[in-house]
């Protein structure tokens, strides 16, 4: 059975779509068959692989949301062969309110995933940038939940919010959800701010923190003007490197476990 992991921060810009792409598309260059969902509103996950989120063709993560499609039904093939997505829309903005007036309106997302999780070795979803109805929905279906870090003042602020918000669903609706790790992104060791941050992190997580660090990288920053997640974009790259490296402490940590 594949492993759910959701990509979350409330706080926007910390690298949290980047993380959500370049970790599904690192996970299946490694030889795991991964659902990426977008459940941004924003579809900048659809965007990142080369989707237009205003296609007119085909349905989104809306549909599926408020019981129009199967989340099976609106998959789609990335250049990546073992890498699928579930892409986004605009329209998503408007499925928290339709979902008010649905019964179970947190679980709508788990119960879709729950018909997949034997097809894929893992299912990322990239968490919308607030704490609504939809995010909980996606902490709710998952595993786990990597929280993204950017090494820059006011990086621990909001992240009490957060942890709040992972309590409230681990009491009342997701007891067995676990935190995966908190990422360090956007990384420049030149500066004494960020390698502050780093410090006020570890000491404040300590093993929760991933040993990988994102540094900031321009070719990562480039490749989703490409629709490219940075490895097919720049394989070479630090960004490419860091994401094979987080890829592969995720892969460990996770064969540890079993």
């Amino acid at each position: 059975m594949g492993k759910t992991i959701a990509i979350a921060n409330q706080k926007g810009g910390v690298g949290k779509t980047t993380t959500a792409i370049n970790l599904a598309a690192s996970l299946a260059v490694l030889e795991n068959k991964v659902l990426l969902i977008d459940a941004d509103p924003q579809a900048n996950s659809t965007s990142g692989l080369n989707f237009n989120p205003d296609s007119e063709d085909g349905a989104t993560l809306y549909e599926v949301l408020i019981g129009k499609k199967t989340l099976e039904e609106i998959i789609l093939d990335s250049e990546i062969a073992k890498l699928k997505l579930a892409p986004s829309h605009i329209n998503l903005v408007g499925a928290e309110i339709e979902m008010l007036q649905m019964d179970e309106r947190e679980m709508i997302l788990k119960n879709a995933v729950a018909s997949l999780k034997e097809q894929y070795d893992y299912i990322i979803i990239d968490c919308s940038p607030s704490l609504g109805l939809i995010t909980v929905n996606s902490l709710t279906a998952a595993d786990s939940v990597i929280i993204p870090v950017q090494c820059e003042y006011f990086a621990l602020e909001g992240l009490g919010k957060l942890l709040n918000t992972l309590q409230i669903v681990q009491s009342r609706l997701n007891p067995s959800l676990e935190i995966e790790g908190f990422l360090l992104t956007m990384y420049n060791g030149i500066l004494k701010s960020a390698n502050q941050v780093v410090e006020d992190v570890k000491k404040h997580f300590g093993a929760m923190v991933f040993n990988t660090m994102i540094s900031r990288n321009v070719r990562l920053s480039e490749a989703p003007s490409h629709g490219k997640p940075v490895i097919l974009y720049d394989a070479m790259s630090t960004g490419a490197n860091n994401y094979l490296n987080l890829a592969k402490e995720v892969l460990s940590k996770n064969q540890a476990v079993k």
